[in-house]
């Protein structure tokens, strides 16, 4: 029996099982009865909406033609790789080697360096073995450093189960580390918001903001007195070298607060807790004010235009649409958005996109994606989330010339 004669609702079934659901689970997920999965699973219910069709696709993590089996014109979509992965964190028994930590931070900068160009082919082949590596060098913050690259690549690559568990696998790593775990905090929440586990997330992230930001930060921007840009706190210090050296540390732990502050501003406002995520976002920025000039080791990306930029998601995502258009025409002007790495801008213009067509703005989703394939390819063309929002845009009538010609060259049928 070849795959297009296989019915829908045995696809739907595979997936399920490959995805460790049960039926119950998937109905929870879909907001439906176990029966119902049943009756589709059996056949003896049709699936004959492609909204519904598109919805099972989300939940079960694929793209809506491989529950319709639709074969793809051209191999566009996840990297081979993916297995190797697995294999590698499968493994338990890997030798302890003779330390060698600057090699191994170097091929973790050049790790980071290609997730932040979107080189996921690329990362793909080389993740396994630096796992095996910092596995056997037993440091702590190049395991971490090493686990978080690989969550990272993980949930874009559609493969959130296992980036969850790279992610806990950085915690553990992390131990009795503040900022390591902090880190880590924030790879944890992108795991479980991508599996649209949101309340888990915010459980996760807003926690780890508290222990790394300052007290005073909790309750608002006034208070906080840190040294930060031309702005000097009361602080005694006996070495001006010794006090430079902990403002940078200062704010570099900021940055990861920030971070983790956005973070949790997104999974409240994917729990319809909107207000909460204004609230989020609003001590983000606060922190993001008085940040300037830190070295990001921890590979965040934070400061002001990030959070601007997650004020678009959070608007869109309570349906402001106005707000949420304003204030993207207005960021993506911004000096500080063409320094944010292509990885980073072009998965922010998929959500944009996806917020866009959540709203019926078809041309804006059209024009977000098409933005960022020309910023960077892979965000489009390997993540199974932005092939789902080709998919739907392409089967408007008619569709967006950019869009079709994406579908196309991503081997998705309209």
């Amino acid at each position: 029996m070849t795959s297009d004669d296989v019915p829908i609702g045995r696809r739907v079934a595979r997936w399920r099982v490959r995805r460790s659901m049960t039926q119950q689970m998937l109905a929870d997920r879909l907001r439906r009865s176990k029966s119902w999965v049943d009756k589709i699973e059996r056949g003896a219910r049709t699936l004959d909406r492609y909204s519904v069709i598109q919805e099972l696709a989300h939940v079960l993590r694929v793209d809506p033609e491989v529950l319709l089996g639709q074969p793809r014109s051209t191999p566009a979509g996840p990297p081979d790789g993916v297995d190797d992965i697995r294999a590698a964190l499968a493994r338990y028994d890997t030798p302890q080697a003779p330390p060698q930590t600057d090699e191994l931070r170097r091929q973790v900068g050049y790790a980071w360096l290609s997730y932040q160009h979107a080189h996921y082919g690329q990362l793909v082949r080389v993740v396994p073995g630096l796992l095996d590596a910092a596995q056997g060098a037993r440091s702590a913050e190049v395991l971490v450093q090493a686990y978080r690259i690989t969550s990272s690549l993980l949930v874009k690559l559609g493969e959130s189960d296992l980036a969850w568990l790279a992610a806990d696998r950085a915690m553990s790593a992390a131990g009795d580390d503040p900022v390591l775990a902090a880190t880590t905090a924030i790879s944890v929440g992108q795991a479980l918001r991508a599996q649209d586990r949101n309340r888990l997330a915010l459980a996760a992230l807003l926690p780890a903001a508290n222990r790394v930001l300052p007290p005073s930060s909790h309750y608002g921007d006034q208070e906080v007195c840190v040294t930060f840009g031309d702005q000097t706190a009361p602080k005694s210090l006996d070495h001006q070298g010794q006090g430079n050296r902990r403002v940078r540390g200062e704010r570099r732990e900021w940055a990861v607060g920030g971070t983790l502050l956005l973070q949790a501003a997104l999974a409240a406002a994917g729990c319809g807790e909107h207000r909460r995520a204004d609230e989020l976002t609003d001590r983000a920025a606060g922190v993001a004010a008085r940040l300037r000039g830190y070295d990001d080791t921890h590979r965040t990306s934070f400061g002001p235009v990030a959070v601007e930029l997650a004020r678009v998601l959070v608007a869109a995502q309570r349906g402001d649409a106005d707000e949420a258009l304003q204030r993207h025409s207005t960021v993506v002007r911004r000096e500080g958005w063409r320094r944010l790495p292509a990885e980073y801008r072009g998965a922010y213009l998929v959500d944009v996109a996806r917020a866009y067509l959540q709203v019926g703005d078809l041309r804006g989703a059209a024009r977000a994606l098409g933005d960022a394939d020309s910023l960077a390819p892979a965000e489009v063309r390997c993540r199974p989330l932005a092939r789902t929002v080709i998919a739907d845009v392409a089967r408007t009538q008619p569709a967006p010339a950019g869009v079709a010609r994406l579908a196309t060259v991503v081997g998705l049928t309209r």
